[in-house]
């Protein structure tokens, strides 16, 4: 059987869109865990140390939400008047 290879790219595109956010947080689940962090870091109860980490923590999760957010923004599309798709923005 002889498979259309822009089918097979797209399958390979789509397995490793899937591998790369297997164990990611939701966007929602990472703004929860940031609020967390926040928390503990205004609590004053912890050391320095691990003030720093968690600070580190914070803006690594900060800076992968914020680019799947951008991500996000430029898929999105808009009906127009005519009823054509447009991109956002």
């Amino acid at each position: 059987m002889v498979t259309d290879t822009s089918d097979m790219n797209k399958e390979y595109e789509e397995a490793a869109v899937q591998e790369e956010t297997a164990g990611q947080l939701s966007v929602e689940e990472s703004f929860a865990a940031l609020d967390e962090t926040v928390k503990k870091l205004e609590s004053g109860n912890v050391t320095l140390e691990e003030s720093f980490r968690l600070y580190q923590e914070g803006m690594k999760l900060l800076k992968e939400v914020s680019g799947r957010l951008d991500d996000y923004e430029k898929k999105m599309q808009v009906l127009t008047e005519d009823g054509v798709l447009e991109d956002f923005g």
